[in-house]
């Protein structure tokens, strides 16, 4: 899924849906719904590299406290399903482990405050169990290149911050998803999490620099979480002990040198094609 090529087979997007959670009870509204809701599959992702189903749960009666209500008794949310049994069999990534790393991402988003990665479930579907992520309706208006190449930005170095903790091995320029009130989503997560140093992105106009204290204060809140081991076990189901242990190694040296880190020496530093 990305922004570049969110080509659906389904009805122009049915109605405008919601940009994101506005709040927590919002998120955990979000969250909720992923997980029960009835999904309707209304297309398929056409670009993406693994199975990318669009999708649609409807709820009435109630009020989801998520931003840009659709004003009317039914609320239809939109979502991505990624079932496993969609997902294409990597080289260098164990099968079947692809929707329990962007699950995985987006607890650590979560749990850092970074709010990088828009709510996600593991949850069963029509083709099986996979991940399910609030859809995100992207600012089209946004010139995602230039925004990529931005040193000013506070939600893209702090992107940048959480991919390297994640260690994403694929931000791609279309892997960036502006909203209208300024915040900065990112999505496919599913290749990050690797022991090794895999990290590939588009964001290295940082590399080598101090990182800011407000990303300081996040790697502290993870360090922080992983000791009191919630997110250790909240991460258990979808990440292998050496996976999780290589989270927390990335972390201390990210906290350790307080610096962004370099581009892999051995491994490309820059996702192909880059959009």
């Amino acid at each position: 899924m990305s922004a570049h090529g969110r080509t659906v087979t389904a009805p122009a997007m049915l109605e405008p849906k919601r940009s994101g959670p506005d709040d927590n009870d919002g998120e955990q509204a979000a969250l909720d719904l992923l997980a029960s809701g009835k999904l309707e599959i209304e297309g398929r992702l056409v670009d993406a590299s693994n199975a990318t189903l669009y999708c649609t749960i409807t709820v009435s009666g109630r009020n989801l406290n998520i931003s840009r209500k659709q004003g009317k008794p039914a609320h239809q949310v939109a979502c991505v399903y990624k079932p496993i049994a969609g997902e294409r069999p990597l080289w260098d990534f164990p099968t079947g482990t692809l929707a329990g790393r962007e699950v995985a991402a987006y607890a650590v988003s979560r749990a850092a405050g970074w709010d990088v990665v828009p709510p996600t479930v593991m949850r069963d579907g029509p083709f099986g169990p996979g991940m399910c992520q609030l859809w995100i309706d992207h600012d089209t208006d946004m010139d995602l290149i230039a925004l990529s190449r931005r040193t000013d930005h506070a939600g893209l170095r702090e992107m940048a911050v959480f991919d390297a903790v994640v260690n994403n091995a694929d931000r791609k320029i279309g892997h960036l998803l502006p909203v209208t009130d300024g915040h900065l989503y990112g999505c496919d997560h599913g290749v990050c999490f690797a022991e090794d140093y895999k990290l590939r992105t588009v964001l290295w106009q940082w590399r080598g620099k101090t990182l800011p204290r407000r990303s300081l204060e996040a790697l502290r809140r993870l360090n922080t979480v992983f000791e009191e081991g919630g997110l250790t076990a909240e991460l258990s189901s979808l990440l292998t002990a050496s996976e999780i242990n290589a989270t927390k190694i990335r972390i201390d040296t990210l906290l350790k040198h307080r610096v962004h880190p370099y581009p892999p020496t051995d491994w490309p530093a820059v996702p192909w094609p880059p959009v």
